[in-house]
């Protein structure tokens, strides 16, 4: 297991250089850069219109180099140099990106261009949102999604069964989103009740209140928003729950142990429910760390949140690329290692499952 385990940490080297060097690459032809950007606001106050923005990071993580954009003709060459300078476009791309890749060993992911702080504080900051919204979906989603796929396999070609597999498939075609909207309609003084608010975690005077009703205030708050993203979560979840314990409940060890004598509930407990939620139990890691740092631009749109889905949306549209580049990296890299997670938990789970050949 030790060999396996130090080949895939080797192998998400190249993985990780790979998926940066090509979004780098990617970054190089995008045209209207950090660069382009400020000489357009600078062109736009000189024709006296009011603009914000700017400044910059020590070293730049990408972006177009070359092809400046033509307005440049109302801004001296000399500040476009200085420009160029101050986001660190005067270097070749491959001194760029060798330099990013060293500071990114170091966890130095540098500063935004358009919010003028650090990447990792800026991240740390939304990170309240996102959290809020990913943590609460995935515990939703478990608590109600693997008691009702048991129930439904148990109970499967009866009435209940085929009124919740209704129920949950009208759920998982109507997109967040659109729940989103009509949640605020019918309960967010759209049109009919004014119940919950529509703006924030807390209220503005979150602080003031007692800690009992600082949870109720953020309970509140948060009602809507996790209504809208975890309803299409219950359908895979559930169903996946309900033929898992189907396939285990036909195979010969059960008929077995009913043979026996054993009541349902032994079965179902002592000897299905092991060996059916391998599945869902090997999942368990990557679903719990995205919940962490999941974002949803929709639902934090609808909702007035200020989480790690607007900030990703942001930092594209306005060409920050430390952002853009520096949460590639850290997901990434996140992301391999929670594949990684999952393996070792197939071990864990079912100890027949080995991958000593495979190292």
């Amino acid at each position: 297991m030790s060999a396996y385990i130090v080949r895939r940490l080797l192998l998400m080297i190249p993985t990780l250089l790979g998926i940066l060097g090509v979004t780098f690459l990617v970054i190089q032809f995008v045209p209207g850069g950090p660069v382009e950007r400020m000489i357009a606001l600078l062109e736009h106050r000189s024709h006296g219109g009011l603009g914000g923005g700017g400044g910059g990071p020590e070293v730049a993580a990408g972006g177009s180099s070359g092809g400046l954009y033509r307005g440049n003709r109302g801004v001296a060459a000399e500040q476009v140099e200085a420009l160029r300078q101050l986001y660190g476009f005067d270097k070749p791309a491959w001194e760029r990106f060798v330099q990013m890749v060293w500071n990114y060993l170091r966890f130095d992911f540098g500063d935004s261009y358009y919010h003028h702080k650090r990447v990792v504080d800026l991240v740390i900051e939304k990170l309240p949102v996102s959290i809020s919204l990913g943590l609460w979906t995935f515990l939703l989603t478990y608590l109600v999604s693997i008691p009702l796929g048991i129930r439904k396999a148990v109970q499967h070609g009866s009435r209940f069964d085929a009124v919740t597999s209704t129920i949950i498939l009208v759920g998982y075609s109507i997109p967040g989103f659109v729940l989103g909207i009509v949640l605020i309609v019918l309960f967010g003084g759209g049109s009919f009740w004014d119940i919950f608010p529509l703006r924030g975690l807390v209220s503005d005077h979150w602080a003031d209140l007692s800690w009992p009703m600082r949870i109720v205030d953020y309970l509140w708050h948060i009602t809507l928003p996790i209504t809208a993203s975890v309803v299409g979560s219950f359908a895979v979840m559930t169903l996946l729950t309900k033929n898992s314990f189907l396939e285990e409940i036909a195979k010969q060890y059960v008929l077995t142990a009913r043979a026996k004598g054993l009541s349902e509930g032994a079965v179902l407990y002592r000897h299905v429910f092991r060996n059916a939620m391998i599945p869902l139990v090997t999942g368990f890691p990557g679903s719990f760390v995205a919940a962490f740092f999941s974002g949803s631009l929709l639902i934090e749109t609808i909702f007035s949140l200020d989480g790690l889905g607007l900030l990703g949306y942001e930092s594209v549209i306005n060409r920050d690329y430390p952002v853009v580049m520096a949460t590639l990296y850290f997901f990434t890299l996140l992301g391999l290692l929670t594949k990684l997670l999952t393996d070792l938990t197939y071990v864990l789970v079912d100890p027949r499952i080995t991958f000593e050949r495979a190292a």
